[in-house]
């Protein structure tokens, strides 16, 4: 049964919302998650990628989590021209989402966590400048549960944000339109995943297609939006999946938006944070997000655990996140999206060129760097930016 009051309230059960109820749990203090989806990590909202140093940080991963491992990715250009890049020092993961959400909720539960499915969250209470809880219809029912500490996982609509007076608008251009079929009945590497690069395939964003074991894969498509008047990232992929794949069966379809934009620099408020896609900390150059949102949860979890002990719950308390989370990532965050905006300048013929020179470089030692050096060529003012993410600082 839901009870009247909880330290803090977490709205959302995604990776980042479950990752703060954990730390918050780890600390003794009493938690709840509020999903307003009927079943933890349904419905998938993503193309389900992951970096193995993006995950092992936090667990060792199971098996079960895992639908692909990947070693590679190829790159095809506007015209065609295809170049296989081996990882070299990492592995990547194409998760299965449904277990994965849903395991990270349990290991919150297994330290003191309360999750409750099927509450949609109404509004906030508030004591003066101070949010005290919210509003949720729990299976109907309408209740109010206080909190000391409100930590909004609600994505990229986040009304927790909107409601607490936080700036959670995204420019135009910094939302990417995006759709994924999963599918059955195609036959592609399984070690591989493959994205397509230009107008002609998705002006500025890109297509990928995600390997989820023999004959299932995860077909996708995120453009920017000021391209997406133009022409739907439905239409994109339709034209795609008949041209490339007509004999594939459909699965199923997901849809929204994704925020490729600079980190929140404040997501707090007194009594409320936001984290995950609610405080904008996807990768802004891929639209990846469950690693940056697990390590944003992790952090406002920490602070928020803090605040506790020093009964403070005060903006001022919570500054303490923003600064360790651009320590953490939010800083390379900002470098990508000067990257992504400059990368969305090339023109398709830059693009083929890149694609060219590097295909030229033997198999062996082909990576990622020596993309970013032929794109360096193209546009010298990404040269910063990209030493800077290479070199980690």
């Amino acid at each position: 049964m839901i009870k009247n009051h909880y330290d803090v309230i977490v709205v959302g059960g995604g990776p980042a919302g479950s990752m703060a109820a954990i730390e918050i749990s780890k600390a003794g203090y009493s938690v709840c998650i509020f999903e307003k989806d009927r079943d933890i990590g349904m419905p998938v909202r993503c193309g389900e990628a992951i970096g193995y140093s993006g995950l092992n940080q936090f667990f060792k991963p199971k098996e079960s989590w895992i639908a692909s491992k990947l070693n590679g990715v190829k790159l095809i250009g506007p015209n065609g021209i295809d170049v296989d890049v081996d990882f070299k020092t990492e592995t990547g993961y194409i998760l299965n989402r449904r277990v994965f959400d849903y395991d990270l909720s349990k290991i919150a539960v297994e330290h003191g966590s309360e999750v409750f499915t099927k509450s949609y969250v109404k509004n906030l209470l508030r004591d003066g400048d101070y949010v005290r809880g919210v509003v949720v219809d729990y299976l109907g029912e309408e209740k109010k549960i206080y909190s000391k500490i409100v930590i909004g996982a609600d994505g990229i609509e986040s009304r927790v944000g909107r409601w607490a007076g936080i700036n959670t608008l995204v420019k135009m251009k910094d939302m990417e339109s995006c759709m994924q079929y999963s599918v059955s009945n195609i036959d592609i590497k399984q070690s591989q995943m493959i994205m397509y690069v230009g107008s002609n395939h998705a002006p500025g964003g890109y297509l990928w297609i995600f390997p989820k074991g023999k004959g299932s894969a995860n077909i996708g498509i995120g453009i920017s939006g000021k391209y997406s008047k133009n022409k739907s990232a439905k239409k994109y992929l339709d034209e795609f999946v008949n041209k490339e794949f007509p004999n594939i069966s459909i699965l199923t379809t997901v849809c929204g938006g994704v925020v490729c934009a600079k980190p929140q620099k404040k997501p707090i408020a007194n009594g409320v944070m936001l984290i995950g896609d609610a405080a904008h900390q996807t990768n802004p150059m891929t639209g990846g997000g469950i690693a940056s949102g697990m390590k944003g949860g992790q952090i406002a979890g920490q602070v928020a655990a803090e605040a506790l002990s020093n009964n403070d719950y005060s903006i001022a308390a919570f500054e303490k996140y923003p600064k360790k989370m651009f320590k953490s990532f939010g800083n390379n965050h900002n470098r990508f999206y000067r990257i992504k905006e400059t990368i969305n300048q090339l023109a398709d013929d830059d693009l083929n060129y890149i694609a060219t020179q590097v295909s030229r470089v033997p198999v062996n030692k082909r990576s990622l760097s020596n993309i970013f050096k032929h794109a360096v060529y193209k546009k010298p003012s990404l040269i910063i930016d990209v030493l800077k993410v290479f070199a980690g600082v």
